[in-house]
């Protein structure tokens, strides 16, 4: 079973005039799919803030993933592919090519997304939309390739070296 935690990045979920449905989506995925949520927080559009929680999440708490909702646009305030850039230490394009690639076949503003993802520690972030409906398409569509990612992200070395 693969731990996992939840950011929604959301000024106006964080400041409760806004219902998180994203984050709700995610949490109903991965709880499907037998994924134990340790942790699901909101919080406002803050590089600072969403930078902190990301290393809280992978150093502290050790989860396999960590899932990020909404910040991913143009607006002035979608800042969480940049607080990732900060966090992780391996970039991992595929799969944030794999999920515009699969939006692309719904609407030609999938090109628009910004997200990214990567690898910290034994920790695999994943930047998604911040659409509920887009949330529900691309994780459906990455999730079967993450299990295998985080299978050999947290194999344990059992072969002698030479």
């Amino acid at each position: 079973m693969f731990t996992a935690g939840i950011i929604t990045a959301s000024d106006k979920c964080y400041a409760c005039e806004r219902e998180d449905l994203s984050g709700q989506v995610i949490k109903e995925i991965l709880a499907d799919a037998g994924y134990k949520i340790e942790k699901y927080i909101i919080l406002p559009d803050d590089i600072k803030l969403l930078k902190q929680e990301m290393i809280y999440m992978s150093d502290l708490l050790e989860l396999n993933l960590i899932v990020t909702t909404g910040g991913t646009g143009f607006a002035p305030r979608d800042v969480t592919p940049e607080a990732t850039k900060l966090v992780i230490e391996k970039e991992t394009p595929g799969i944030s090519e794999a999920m515009r690639y699969m939006s692309l076949s719904v609407t030609p503003k999938a090109m628009l997304s910004r997200g990214i993802s990567g690898i910290r520690k034994n920790s695999l972030i994943v930047n998604l939309p911040g659409s509920p409906k887009a949330v529900r398409e691309t994780l459906n569509y990455i999730l079967e390739p993450l299990e295998h990612g985080l299978n050999i992200l947290l194999q344990k070395e059992t072969e002698c070296a030479r």
